[in-house]
This record gives C-alpha cells, sequence and structure tokens, in this order.
C-alpha cells in the first residue's frame, strides 16, 4: 500500500478563503520564499536537482536541470509559467490557480530568485476567465505586500509578475508556440536549437515551466531536496496530482504518490469503474499517451514505469513491426500530464479514437507538413471506420499514416496524435478490422 496522507501542492484545498493571501500567509505559507532568499541561487538550484522534481506539464524532465541550462551571468533572464492547460482530461493546473494561487506565485519567485529572473509572464488559457481574476486578484495582493515588486520582502530583489491569456490554441501548451504567442506573432512552434534557456522570449534565456511543477517548489526548498525525493519511487520525487475522468464512480483531482499502480488508482481511490463494469481501455496520461489494457494497469504512475515497465506490451505499427523511437526505444506509454481516463468494456473506443483524432486534425498549427496533412487524414480515416463506412485496408492506412507523422515534425503534437493512434491500433486492432467491409 501506497502513503496517500501526503498533501504538498492540494495541502490549502477546501480550506475557507485560501485563495488570499493572508490565509495562505496563516497556514505557512511564504516560508519557502523566506529561505530561498537567504540562499545563493545555486544553492536552490542543487536542492531543486536534489529533489528529482520532474516538469509536470508532459514531458517529465528534470526540473533543476532545466534550470541550470540558463548561460551563467544572463543579464536578462525571464521565466514562463506555462498555464495553458489544454491537453483533453487534464484538469489539475486549475484546481491550483482556482484554490491556492498564492502557492504558484511564491513557486515561481523561488524559481526567480534562482534564475536571476526580474521578470515572470504566466500564460494562462483564455477560457479560464475565473482563474485568470483570481489569479490576478492574489499578484495584485502580493505587490501590496511587498511580495512582488521593486525589492521582494525588503531583499533588493526585484521582480514583476505579468498575466497573459491566450486564445485557445491547444499547440500554445508547447513552450515555444507559447513563447511566440507571448510575444504577439502567430502560436507557431520553433525549431530547436536553440532551446528557450538560451534564445526564447524576446530572443533572452527563459525557463517555461508548469502550473503544477512550480507549486512543488516551496516545500522543496523549506522541507529539502531530499525530504521531496523520498517521497517518489526511481528518478521520480514527490507526488503527482492525477485527474481521474471517464467511467468510474468518482472522478476527481487527487494528490497521489508517483509509485501508486494505476489499478489501485481506479479500485481504490475512485471507486472502481461505475456500473460494476471492468475497465478496457485507461489512457494513464492525457489523451496524446498510448492506452493501456486492463492486465497492464499494476504499472505505477511514475514517469520511467510507464515509458519502460516490462508489464506494458510494445506498440507495433503492423503486427510484428515494433515501433521504433530511435535508438532501440520502443514506445510503451507515457504519465504525460497526468491526466487518467478511464474506458469500460462497452466503450466503442473506435469511436473515441476517432473524436481523439477529430481533436488533433482540428488543433494542428498547419506549419509541418506530416502534421497538417496526417492528422487530418487520421481524422478522416478513423471517423468513417467509426460510422461504418470504413474500406477494406483502412487499418493498415491508418497504422502508416501515423507512423508516418511520428518523429517528423517540428513539435511534438504529430507525436500526441500519432502515438495513440498506434496504441489504439495495437491493442484493439480487432476492433478497428471489423469496422472494416468483409
Amino acid at each position: 500500500m501506497h502513503d496517500q496522507s501526503v498533501r504538498i501542492v492540494t495541502r490549502n484545498f477546501g480550506v475557507e478563503h485560501a485563495h488570499r493571501l493572508s490565509v495562505y500567509e496563516s497556514r505557512g505559507g511564504f516560508r519557502g520564499l523566506r529561505k530561498a532568499l537567504l540562499m545563493r541561487p545555486e544553492e536552490v538550484i542543487a536542492e531543486v536537482k536534489k529533489s528529482n522534481l520532474r516538469g509536470r506539464g508532459g514531458a517529465g524532465f528534470p526540473t533543476g536541470v532545466k534550470w541550470s541550462y540558463v548561460p551563467p551571468g544572463s543579464p536578462t533572464v525571464y521565466l514562463v509559467v506555462n498555464a495553458d492547460e489544454g491537453e483533453p482530461g487534464t484538469f489539475k493546473d486549475r484546481e491550483i490557480l482556482r484554490n491556492d494561487p498564492c502557492l504558484l506565485i511564491e513557486g515561481a519567485l523561488i524559481a526567480a530568485w534562482a534564475l536571476g529572473s526580474h521578470h515572470i509572464y504566466v500564460y494562462i488559457r483564455g477560457e479560464m476567465a475565473e482563474e485568470a481574476r483570481i489569479l490576478q486578484a492574489a499578484v495584485d495582493e502580493c505587490y501590496s505586500r511587498g511580495f512582488l515588486g521593486k525589492s521582494v520582502l525588503g531583499s533588493g530583489f526585484a521582480c514583476e509578475m505579468t498575466i497573459h491569456r491566450g486564445a485557445g490554441a491547444y499547440v500554445c501548451g508547447e513552450e515555444t508556440a507559447l513563447l511566440n504567442s507571448l510575444e504577439g506573432k502567430r502560436g507557431w512552434p520553433r525549431l530547436k536549437p536553440p532551446f528557450p534557456a538560451h534564445k526564447g522570449l524576446f530572443g533572452q534565456p527563459t525557463i517555461v515551466n508548469n502550473v503544477e511543477t512550480l507549486a512543488n517548489v516551496p516545500a522543496i526548498i523549506e522541507h529539502g531536496g531530499e525530504w521531496f525525493a523520498s517521497l517518489g519511487m526511481g528518478r521520480s520525487g514527490g507526488t503527482r496530482l492525477l485527474c481521474v475522468s471517464g467511467h468510474v464512480n468518482r472522478p476527481g483531482v487527487y494528490e497521489l504518490p508517483v509509485g501508486i499502480p494505476m489499478r489501485q488508482v481506479i479500485e481504490e481511490v475512485c471507486g472502481g469503474v461505475r456500473l460494476g463494469r471492468r475497465p478496457r481501455c485507461v489512457i494513464p496520461g492525457g489523451s496524446s499517451t498510448p492506452p493501456l489494457v486492463e492486465n497492464e494497469l499494476d504499472v505505477p504512475v511514475e514517469f520511467d514505469a510507464l515509458a519502460q515497465d516490462p508489464r506494458i506490451q510494445d506498440v507495433e505499427v503492423a503486427p510484428g513491426v515494433p515501433f521504433d523511437l530511435g535508438g532501440g526505444r520502443r514506445l510503451k506509454s507515457a504519465a504525460g500530464s497526468g491526466a487518467v481516463i478511464v474506458l469500460d468494456d462497452r466503450t466503442d473506443l473506435v469511436a473515441a479514437c476517432a473524436r481523439l483524432m477529430r481533436f488533433y486534425a482540428h488543433e494542428s498549427c498547419g506549419q509541418c507538413t506530416p502534421c497538417r496533412e496526417g492528422t487530418a487524414w487520421l481524422a478522416r480515416v478513423c471517423s468513417r471506420l467509426a460510422e461504418g463506412n470504413g474500406r477494406k485496408g483502412d487499418t493498415a492506412l491508418l497504422a502508416s499514416i501515423a507512423a508516418g507523422i511520428a518523429g517528423n515534425t517540428i513539435c511534438p503534437l504529430g507525436d500526441a496524435a500519432a502515438w495513440p493512434m498506434l496504441g489504439f491500433l495495437t491493442k484493439f486492432r480487432q476492433d478497428f478490422l471489423a469496422r472494416e467491409p468483409r
């Protein structure tokens, strides 16, 4: 059994008026910032490295390592908070913004101190109007109390925070598309290198971090990196916010140990599949992650486990032909953004997959030909199968199209469509073949 009592990011959820600065302070808020301001920036980065905090936006990259990529002595550095939560099935960051905005502000300020950044931008999804209002009110309070401005808590460290609302484009969740949008340009992803840590917002070194990622930083500084690392498993420290939706009895946002098995999340935390049915398909980390089947659910909800665990089948482009990510790595699944979507044994999985493909076709920015043309074809072919108008060979055609997209685009949106398509075709191939004419 895994200890589910530890609360880091959600410890103030449910507390009356927790979004107000006075309540946040009364519950120990800003102790991490006060401690960080007495540390050297490199000490803060070292503590975050020690914590094994990995990016909670989807990629799972080590946060402290990412911070260390900023060239030493850079005169201008920007910190950008990615609050453009658009991955289908993901609804955790908005809960932090709504319930505990000061936690994000504190985490961002600690990161800014460590990076030598004097300006924080929060890029928030345009549809989150209420969350943007709550966050702006918290920012205004922090300015009035000296937590933001020309001298944070009288330390001499100047730091401003600007909130910028996006316009609802999924692709702007990708960090370089987000930066282009923030600059007032079309939200098209940039070629890398150069990476944002060297040349990002307005051409200056920039670090982009997810909301949940930064919300963990105050506790890491207050209690120590080793403490945070001890709560996790392997190379992943701390807890994770899981957004569980679909056919479960108790959907919602849960803060859980990263080592907890997926089966325990579904059966114990969420009360099992509704109406006593069985889970046929579980999407473990947002719609862009390949699905799991019932006999794969004993895997931990941790980054490396979902990507490498031998209990998870390799994804194949066609029978006997494994999909190679390069370097001998096979596509299994991913922890992604922590969005768990549970589909029971009555679900029309071809129709569900078609719905996902229509989303990615709609959200493709059109910059890369494989994604622009390929996602449209995936949506078209998958939809006609779902609607009973399939053609002979459509299943193989879908596999071929998806394989042509994966790894051939500037940003991961192409992969985000190709990987679940390949996953569904491998795990549920017979469902697709059954829709082809005999």
